[in-house]
């Protein structure tokens, strides 16, 4: 863990409010680029997706033979857009590119052509995308071998806390819903837990850092790191950072760690933000970083000017 005084020089430049991308990305930067996060796409190969209404009604054994028989793969916000017959641009909104009624939901929508897709995920870089960006954000700066990390900590079970654990442990989970209901009212039994002491229940990180310092910012507050920048052009960079989820991975998951929420050198030549409530990252740099980034075609990305409104209601193209 770091010093968060490494980090007054964001919250420096950063807006008191979230009028424009400024309540999370600082200002001052000559140019910002804006990296869309893949979306998913759903199709059958030889049949439109049903919707949630046609596979209600579907027999049992045809949801369960068709289950199988879905692909699931990424899609661009460019192949969301033509699905649906809108534009993209740089000031996009994926509620907007999928069409999404005033009542509806975003986060699944059903294109004409049959294919569902899921919205991108919010305030999170898959390993290798983190890892196609850093390849560039080490060739624009003096430092690439020392910089800092930030977390957000709010997410999941990074932090340790004060709590009570029911009675035997974590809740466990069932099949059977009598069974379940049981264990509910066993979890949240008020007679029993009021005569139990709260206890430290530990995350991720340790104790130490849990109840540490955070880098306080108008929208967000973060745990700070000292981390290498050169470190995350690995796609493996989850194996080596301290916030690694060993905890899911004895219970069976895959190696896992959460993206950085902010990233820098110490030379501050550049920034990467990648905002909890955002489906895009932001780097904010040199012109030369920018068009590096907006030119990979890895990646989907645009340039963005300063005081660009990244707000949901923002995209004004697609209304």
């Amino acid at each position: 863990m770091s010093d968060p005084s490494a980090g007054a020089w964001v919250r420096e430049r950063l807006d008191t409010s979230v009028e424009t991308m400024h309540g999370v990305v600082p200002r001052g930067f000559p140019a910002y680029a804006r990296i869309l996060h893949p979306a998913i796409v759903r199709s059958l190969p030889d049949r439109a997706v049903p919707t949630s209404d046609e596979w209600d009604r579907l027999p049992e054994a045809e949801q369960h033979a068709l289950f199988g028989q879905f692909v699931d793969e990424p899609a661009t916000w460019a192949q969301a857009a033509a699905a649906f017959g809108t534009t993209l641009h740089p000031l996009a909104q994926w509620n907007r590119i999928v069409r999404t009624p005033t009542d509806g939901d975003w986060r699944t929508r059903t294109a004409p052509d049959g294919r569902e897709f899921s919205a991108p995920l919010e305030g999170e870089l898959a390993p290798e995308h983190l890892a196609a960006i850093a390849a560039h954000l080490i060739g624009h700066t003096q430092t690439p071998d020392a910089g800092f990390v930030a977390l957000w900590e709010g997410r999941g079970d990074l932090f340790g806390y004060y709590g009570i654990t029911p009675s035997g442990g974590p809740p466990a989970f069932t099949d059977d819903p009598n069974h379940q209901a049981m264990l509910d009212r066993s979890t949240h039994d008020p007679f029993n837990n009021v005569f139990r002491k709260p206890t430290w229940q530990e995350g991720i990180l340790s104790r130490e850092i849990s109840e540490g310092p955070r880098l306080r910012l108008p929208m967000r507050d973060h745990v700070l790191f000292s981390a290498p920048p050169r470190a995350f052009a690995d796609p493996e960079w989850v194996l080596h950072v301290p916030w690694r989820n060993r905890s899911a991975e004895q219970r069976g998951f895959p190696p896992s760690a959460q993206s950085p929420s902010l990233l820098w050198p110490e030379d501050h030549a550049w920034v990467l933000v990648s905002e909890i409530d955002f489906d895009s990252t932001i780097v904010a740099g040199s012109p030369a970083l920018i068009d590096a980034i907006c030119a990979d075609e890895r990646l989907e990305a645009f340039a963005i000017p300063e005081g660009a409104d990244l707000t949901w209601d923002a995209d004004t193209v697609n209304r």
